[in-house]
């Protein structure tokens, strides 16, 4: 096993279009792994190896690989995850983030931080991931390097610190300055680039070339005492300190070094490889993971030791026709080996690691062991799902979950022979355990089976996969928004249950309080129980149990129900009668009753809308907008084009896309995401 020093776990993450599969295969066949570059846009590249993700030429699931780059005479080892740009998908990137240590932002050198950027940046910031930037597409027309800078920190909000800029731009880009070694690289055609060719600075351009590596300085200076010391003395700045503290500022969070290249023209790759293994931290320079203690009741931090006990985080399921479930797995304590027991800490399960395997997108090789730091993807555990901690009895510790968007979308599905609805149902199980985002129930009054997920484009996926991919007969309806419900005042309902099953009395007594919290905290459940010595465990987990199914069940008109807290406040408990279906029971019930009385709201989704068109349509674009019940929130000018922000609700902007087109010639061009829930007008 390689030291954690060599380690590094990097995402790639940008919006949609912004070259992060192309540079992931050029970073695949630099460092060896692949002996030919795969091309997104003939639906040969290594990392889109779905079907469907060649069909269309974007990325839908995020997938990992593992390779090896040598750097000061030192191999280090490199796991990747390739994420999707696309909205729809954005919880494949949540869960990538959730388990890297550092990412490479890819930004489009001629539109800049696009809405999607933003999104991820959120996501990485939420997780505290160090991140370095690699402005992409330079010999594209319209590129801009220094405009990009410029967007980076007014958007992103962070200082950009250019370590290297541009060679020409559009069609006369030829390479980079290096500004840490103030030398012009270029790149060898006769060999696929491999070679990279190094000269001095130009006497032409070494003006300017020292006017930038002096805003690196700066940059670094206004994060950094040591550089400023050295700086004020009059001191030659050493290389070495450069890096080394351009390494504490990006771990921190407070400088994104930003690279150049055209990663389609094999240019610019290989700083940037450097560059992840420089800057992005090791499993365990980041900050220690933090897991709740279950008996200490009490969150504790959880080091990335080896040798201490297993601990880990299951934060992807892989259906595998040959192999079944596929669990990536993320160690971030201890190690696993193949056969060994493992325990599911949330469920409280046992379960086996028939297998272990190191996966290359979706090709793998067996491992000896997956220990801390590492990633790798497990076989043979029957109950995983997305977020669950695996670990040991001896020390029960619950990692964080992951937090998802909710599915704002639905389609009806029917099968179109009643043989074919049991394939149906066994095909959405397995959707809805690989991807979090995507749920399916059935409507009691009609009987239709409802899919639910992120936007069009997912359930248009995932309707294909059903019909390709697991040999469905079934007919979709038209998408269809999905509402939500909940309350709009505080309730305090005692209820009462009892029923005789197999001569036995089943009985309960429970005081629920329900209260609206505010719009987008979720639903909270609290036991407010002080007599909590008297009542068994299992008891009160019924109690929840019943809460929170009731939350997914609906008020009255069946939507799931959001934001309401539910408090706990009496239970009456007899050693006779008191059983746990009769709690689970009671308290279900109690909510129902008790949501009635509170006087439920039906919400609706609210979508956050990005929208680009040349100037002359600008106009038109915002009278459609709010045709549509849409709000402009704000308008933002760029070379040629205008940015307009706006909010309108789902239900209204299907087929938004075909006139959007009709109304800028086909210039104009959008992204949404789910922005809110907001009381239906009229409800």
């Amino acid at each position: 096993m390689s030291s954690l020093k060599f380690m590094r776990n990097i995402g790639i993450m940008a919006h949609i279009d912004a070259g992060k599969t192309t540079t992931t295969e050029r970073i695949l066949f630099y460092t060896g792994k692949s002996h030919r570059i795969g091309e997104v846009d003939n639906g040969e590249a290594v990392m889109d190896w779905m079907e469907q993700e060649q069909e269309r030429g974007i990325t839908i699931q995020s997938a990992a690989t593992t390779t090896y780059w040598k750097r000061g005479g030192v191999s280090f080892q490199i796991n990747i995850i390739d994420t999707p740009g696309h909205v729809d998908f954005t919880a494949e990137v949540e869960r990538s983030l959730r388990v890297l240590d550092g990412a490479i932002a890819i930004l489009d050198a001629v539109k800049g931080v696009e809405p999607q950027t933003e999104t991820v940046w959120r996501q990485a910031e939420r997780y505290q991931v160090p991140c370095i930037g690699y402005v992409n597409k330079m010999d594209r027309a319209g590129a801009d390097f220094f405009r990009v800078l410029a967007d980076i920190k007014e958007k992103l909000g962070i200082e950009a610190a250019a370590l290297q800029i541009p060679l020409g731009k559009e069609s006369t880009f030829e390479g980079v300055i290096d500004l840490l070694e103030m030398e012009e690289l270029r790149w060898d055609g006769a060999d696929e680039n491999k070679t990279i060719i190094k000269s001095p600075v130009a006497p032409e351009r070494l003006e300017e070339a020292a006017r930038w590596r002096e805003k690196l300085i700066d940059a670094l200076s206004a994060v950094s005492d040591a550089v400023t010391e050295k700086y004020l003395s009059g001191g030659e700045l050493p290389g070495p300190l450069i890096l080394s503290e351009l390494r504490k500022a990006v771990l921190h969070r407070r400088l994104l070094p930003v690279l150049a290249g055209a990663s389609r023209r094999n240019v610019g790759v290989q700083p940037l490889i450097d560059a992840a293994v420089d800057f992005l931290p090791a499993p365990d320079e980041v900050r220690p993971a933090v897991g709740h203690h279950l008996k200490k009741e009490a969150d504790i931090e959880i080091p990335c030791d080896p040798s201490a006990p297993p601990l880990g985080l299951v934060f992807k399921i892989q259906n595998d026709r040959e192999a079944g479930g596929l669990c990536y797995v993320r160690m971030y304590s201890g190690a696993v080996k193949p056969g060994a027991q493992i325990y599911n800490v949330g469920k409280r399960k046992r379960e086996r690691a028939n297998r272990i395997f190191r996966m290359h997108s979706n090709k793998s090789e067996p491992l000896e062991e997956l220990a801390a730091g590492d990633i790798g993807v497990i076989v043979g555990m029957k109950l995983a799902q997305t977020g669950d901690t695996i670990g040991s009895e001896g020390w029960p510790v619950v990692l964080d979950k992951m937090q998802f968007p909710e599915p704002v979308i639905s389609v009806s599905l029917e099968p179109k022979t009643a043989s074919e609805g049991d394939k149906l149902k066994e095909a959405l199980e397995i959707l809805s355990r690989e991807d979090p985002t995507f749920t399916a129930r059935e409507n009691e009054e009609t009987g239709q089976l409802i899919i639910s997920g992120m936007g069009e484009l997912h359930l248009d996926v995932l309707v294909t996969r059903l019909l390709k991919d697991f040999n469905v007969s079934a007919r979709a309806g038209n998408p269809q928004v999905t509402y939500r419900e909940s309350i709009s005042k505080a309730v305090e309902w005692k209820e009462k249950f009892s029923k005789t099953l197999a001569g036995r009395e089943n009985a309960a007594s429970l005081t629920l309080r329900l209260e609206p919290l505010k719009r987008g905290s979720g639903n909270r459940y609290v036991n407010g129980l002080r007599n909590r010595g008297e009542i068994p465990r299992e008891i009160f987990d019924a109690v929840e149990r019943g809460v929170t199914g009731a939350f997914a069940s609906g008020i009255v008109l069946g939507y799931p129900c959001i934001d309401i807290g539910v408090t706990l406040l009496e239970a009456d408990y007899s050693e006779l009668t008191g059983t746990e279906f009769a709690y689970e029971a009671c308290a279900s019930t109690g909510f129902d009753e008790a949501a009635r009385q509170a006087e439920p709201l039906l919400l609706e989704p609210v979508m956050a809308v990005d929208l680009f068109a040349p100037k002359e349509f600008v106009g038109d674009v915002i009278s459609l907008v709010t045709q549509r019940g849409g709000q402009v929130l704000s308008m933002d000018s760029k070379a040629g084009l205008d940015r307009v922000k706006a909010a309108a609700p789902m239900a209204k902007m299907f087929g938004f896309m075909t006139s959007l087109r009709s109304v800028s010639q086909g210039r104009a061009t959008f992204t949404m995401e789910f922005s809110h829930f907001e009381k239906k007008d009229g409800r």
